[in-house]
């Protein structure tokens, strides 16, 4: 069986969800959340950050994802993953529109997940307290790597290492040739490495 047709694959998953197996869309939820939320982190701007929680941004996304299902057309692996950071990228615009209009108003900020706003996603089972704290600690560190990261070599894994991007994407959106930016990727990786081994980190 190829591998992007194995049962825990996204292939297969996004086709067990269409079949009515909400577990599944549980799975995917869980497959690709930790990604997600490091992307949407570095996609907040410095003052969304200080007012808006990543799991807000991350959970709509999915809640949205959900709902446009239909829409998505899985052409090769790593389109899934590319086609939630093009989500997240407008729940993180509507995020900051809905922001911008609460400072024109008196009432105090309404939180992004309140009753006035779209309902978070509800897994289909239950994550117990070990395991939110263990993914909060293992999103922390991997941002705390990233951030000491410059800026150019965050970016590229960024794109290639979690959005999933080929190296020709990678290069239109950095404007950079396909060469440089494979260089770059291989400085950003080594670093990372480095970085991540001075931690002891495993």
């Amino acid at each position: 069986m190829p591998q992007d047709q194995l049962p825990t694959s996204t292939f297969d998953l996004l086709g067990r969800v269409r079949a009515g197996d909400e577990s599944a869309f549980t799975s995917l939820f869980h497959k690709y959340s930790a990604r997600l939320a490091v992307l949407i982190r570095y996609k907040l701007s410095p003052e969304m950050r200080g007012r808006i929680e990543v799991d807000d941004i991350l959970q709509e996304a999915f809640l949205a994802a959900s709902n446009s299902l239909s829409d998505f057309t899985y052409r090769y692996p790593g389109s899934f993953m590319s086609w939630l950071a093009r989500i997240a990228d407008h729940v993180i615009i509507d995020a900051a529109r809905y922001q911008e209009r609460q400072k024109r108003q008196p009432a105090a900020l309404v939180a992004l997940n309140s009753d006035s706003h779209l309902p978070i996603v509800e897994p289909a089972d239950s994550v117990t307290p070990s395991r939110i704290l263990a993914r909060k600690e293992s999103f922390q560190q991997v941002v705390a790597l990233l951030d000491r990261l410059p800026e150019d070599y965050r970016t590229v894994i960024l794109l290639a290492k979690v959005e999933g991007q080929s190296t020709q994407e990678i290069a239109d959106r950095m404007n950079r040739s396909r060469e440089a930016v494979a260089v770059l990727l291989h400085r950003a990786t080594q670093r990372l490495k480095e970085l991540k081994d001075s931690t002891g980190q495993p």
